[in-house]
């Protein structure tokens, strides 16, 4: 039975003996994980950007040199652009100045290259019509002997059935040459006896029994009258 829900004689009160510490005195035991880790800080290496290194450098000069490089950069690309865009304008006057020249060259009497263009345009129309009536030609033969093959196929294939018929029954294929041969079904003479396999000539069975003795078994008889007599 146990007691531990009784309460003891000699409670526990704090001592010097063994296990009787002072309560209230701290331990003096502790766990690793307790210990204090990353005790110390991390500094930057040559070529992280160090103090030293960056004690060193003049911020404001890289910081107009770049801007410098920036705003030179931008004022190249708008130069460009006002460049192409001065020079698309005179290409733009020289095209329409080769296309008036070419229609004033031209007299009344000559003919007009949209007409030729229309005319043009109607053949081609003209030729593929043609075309289209030609392939629903073609289209058309090709399913008509298509299905006059098959129409074909088919009565081959009746004709074929139909003379099986007639030439698998002799009863319905009954000519001179049947007539010759004999049609009754062929039987063993003794299909209609009353007692079967009642010969006297049947050999007795002679029940098999097992003798343990290699020299007097059956096997060994066998093998005996086979291979030695």
């Amino acid at each position: 039975m146990t007691t531990a829900s009784r309460p003891t004689f000699a409670p526990a009160t704090g001592g010097q003996g063994r296990g009787e510490t002072s309560l209230s005195s701290m331990s003096k035991q502790y766990s690793s994980r307790d210990l204090a880790s990353h005790t110390k800080l991390k500094y930057r290496d040559i070529g992280q950007g160090s103090s030293e290194e960056v004690r060193s450098k003049d911020l404001k000069r890289d910081l107009e040199e770049r801007e410098k490089t920036y705003k030179d950069k931008g004022d190249r690309k708008d130069r460009e652009r006002e460049r192409t865009i001065k020079a698309k304008p005179s290409a733009v006057s020289a095209q329409k100045k080769t296309r008036l020249e070419a229609s004033g060259s031209l007299d009344a009497d000559d003919p007009v290259e949209d007409e030729s263009d229309d005319s043009v345009d109607e053949e081609d129309e003209d030729d593929t019509a043609e075309l289209m009536a030609e392939l629903q030609r073609i289209k058309a033969e090709r399913a008509a002997d298509l299905a006059k093959k098959e129409m074909e196929q088919r009565q081959e294939e009746e004709r074929i059935r139909m003379e099986n018929i007639l030439s698998g029954n002799p009863l319905l294929n009954y000519t001179e040459k049947s007539q010759k041969s004999d049609l009754r079904v062929k039987r063993r003479w003794d299909d209609d006896v009353v007692f079967k396999n009642c010969s006297r000539a049947e050999p007795e069975r002679k029940e098999i029994t097992f003798i343990n003795d290699s020299l007097r078994s059956e096997f060994h008889k066998k093998f005996m009258d086979k291979y030695i007599k």
